[in-house]
Parts: structure tokens; C-alpha cells; sequence
């Protein structure tokens, strides 16, 4: 068995040879990564439309391709899913909160406006709620001077972060699982039938 693969010589002339060669950057190599990446993410929205829509749309119109949480919070079919879907993850009384909020801002009553927010208090902001949401001590603090004034907006600023959190977090997922597809799915064959 031979104990060097290269000799001596061959190896420091091999060396020098190496430090003449240009590395790429560090930057470089990201940059290039994440090029290709996009021209990948580019190809396969390129591939989907090619099946649904005209040919000349760009990556640009990738958000097109699904609906905003408002329009899927609007929808019956997709809110049912993303419910489901929510409560998959344990993180149901967020959508839950979202819904009482929109209710109680449609209440023309003010006799039931009293007992709707002392019910939403109750059920999703009390520290000791059975369903509370995750929304900080200021929010809480503002929400319970609130209700000895009642107006229509005093959960507002909890419903827009709730809304900002399920935006964030679950919303993305929900679009990549098999309950956003199995619904978007049935209502493309309803469509044809």
C-alpha cells in the first residue's frame, strides 16, 4: 500500500495552483442559493397557472392564487376548514374570538350588548377563561374599563391582534394542508357539475 497519494512536490505545486483559483464569497453563495430558489418558486407558479390561467402571468401573481384570511374568514366552506383545521391545533378560541367580535359589533340592542360583552369577557379575555386568547395585560386592562362604558369597539384592538396572530401563524399553514386543498378541491368539481 502506497503511504502517500501525492508526493510532496505535487501536492504544494497543487496548492499554489488553489490559491490562484477565485473562492466564491460567502455572499455569493447565498445570493445564488436564494436566486435559485425563486426561479424554482417562479417555475412551479408558472406550472400551476399554466393549468388554470393564460400563460404570460410572472411569479408576481403568486398571491392571487390564494384567498386573504378575510375573504377565507368570510366563506363559509374555507372557515369551517380553517376552524377545523384551528382546532387540530388546539388555537380554536382564536377564530371563536374573531367570530364573537364580528357578532357583537352587528348587535343593534343595547340590552344585548351588555350581556355579548360580558360573555366575550368571560369566555375568551378573564385570565381565568376557559378558552382565553393570548393578547397582553394592556389589552385586558383597556377591554375591562371598556365594558363599564360599553361601546361597539371596545374589543377592537384585541379582535386586530388575534387577527394579526392567526395572519401570521396558523393562516400559511392552513393554506399548505390537506384541509385548505380538499375544500379549494370541492369547490372546483361543484363549479363543473
Amino acid at each position: 500500500m502506497p503511504k502517500l497519494l501525492f508526493s510532496k512536490m505535487r501536492f504544494y505545486t497543487i496548492k499554489d495552483l488553489m490559491q490562484n483559483v477565485k473562492r466564491p464569497r460567502r455572499s455569493d453563495v447565498v445570493l445564488n442559493r436564494n436566486r435559485r430558489k425563486m426561479d424554482i418558486q417562479c417555475h412551479m407558479v408558472q406550472k400551476t397557472n399554466d393549468e388554470t390561467y393564460p400563460s404570460n402571468l410572472s411569479c408576481q401573481t403568486d398571491h392571487k392564487l390564494y384567498p386573504t384570511l378575510e375573504e377565507l374568514l368570510r366563506d363559509k366552506k374555507y372557515l369551517a376548514a380553517f376552524r377545523s383545521f384551528l382546532l387540530s391545533e388546539f388555537s380554536e378560541e382564536n377564530v371563536d374570538f374573531w367570530l364573537s367580535c364580528e357578532d357583537f359589533k352587528s348587535t343593534a340592542s343595547m340590552d344585548d350588548l351588555g350581556w355579548k360583552a360580558e360573555g366575550i369577557y368571560q369566555k375568551f379575555i378573564q385570565p381565568t377563561a376557559c378558552r382565553e386568547i393570548n393578547v397582553d395585560h394592556h389589552i385586558r386592562e383597556k377591554i375591562k374599563k371598556t365594558l363599564e362604558q360599553l361601546s361597539l369597539s371596545c374589543f377592537d384592538e384585541a379582535q386586530k391582534h388575534v387577527y394579526l396572530l392567526m395572519e401570521r401563524d396558523p393562516y400559511p399553514r392552513f393554506l399548505h394542508s390537506d384541509a385548505y386543498l380538499s375544500v379549494k378541491n370541492k369547490s372546483r368539481t361543484l363549479w363543473y357539475i
